[in-house]
């Protein structure tokens, strides 16, 4: 794939069903990481991850939420179709109100691998800082491939966790990386 992508700030009106239209939400899990008596170990746990159309109305309102409160929400394009994305949330949390979460960061199954969700992270610390934050906060998803980017863009565990993103996530890896 010899392309150019596109990166740039959605706008309200652009968060829509029509947006996902050939986004593919694929995911063949094999091992995920789970944390037992204080130690993390790699776990076969295997599953397919796909969205459906109720997901996505899901993820569209959500991103709609993030946009009209303050967030950021950023679009990876290859001729106009959306090929990955990422959003940022406003609100400020922490004991010292480091953090700001990195709400969502995906790429389309057969665009991985071409340094777009790298791009979206590095847009992704971009709005941390411009909303006054020192930390990303991401509750992640466990998978062995999804700890691996994370890694490779700085994560490391959280050192406050959030308790209603782990309540909502149990099987999550709650992350932090500096903005």
């Amino acid at each position: 794939m010899c392309t150019e992508f596109i990166f740039r700030t959605l706008r309200q009106d652009e968060l829509n069903m029509d947006l996902f239209a050939g986004f593919n939400r694929y995911q063949d899990v094999k091992r995920c990481w789970r944390k037992e008596e204080g130690r993390w170990i790699l776990k076969d746990i295997a599953f397919v991850e796909e969205w459906g159309e109720e997901d996505y109305r899901q993820l569209t309102e959500q991103l709609r939420r993030t946009h009209g409160a303050g967030g950021y929400v950023f679009g990876a394009f290859e001729h106009g179709r959306l090929v990955g994305f990422a959003s940022v949330e406003s609100e400020r949390f922490g004991t010292k109100k480091q953090y700001v979460q990195l709400g969502e960061i995906y790429t389309s199954y057969e665009y991985r691998g071409f340094g777009i969700g790298k791009k979206l992270f590095e847009l992704a610390k971009e709005a941390g800082k411009k909303l006054r934050a020192s930390k990303l906060y991401i509750s992640a998803h466990s998978s062995e491939e999804s700890q691996k980017f994370y890694q490779k863009m700085g994560c490391v565990e959280a050192r406050e966790y959030n308790r209603k993103l782990v309540e909502k996530e149990p099987c999550d890896c709650q992350l932090e990386c500096r903005v």
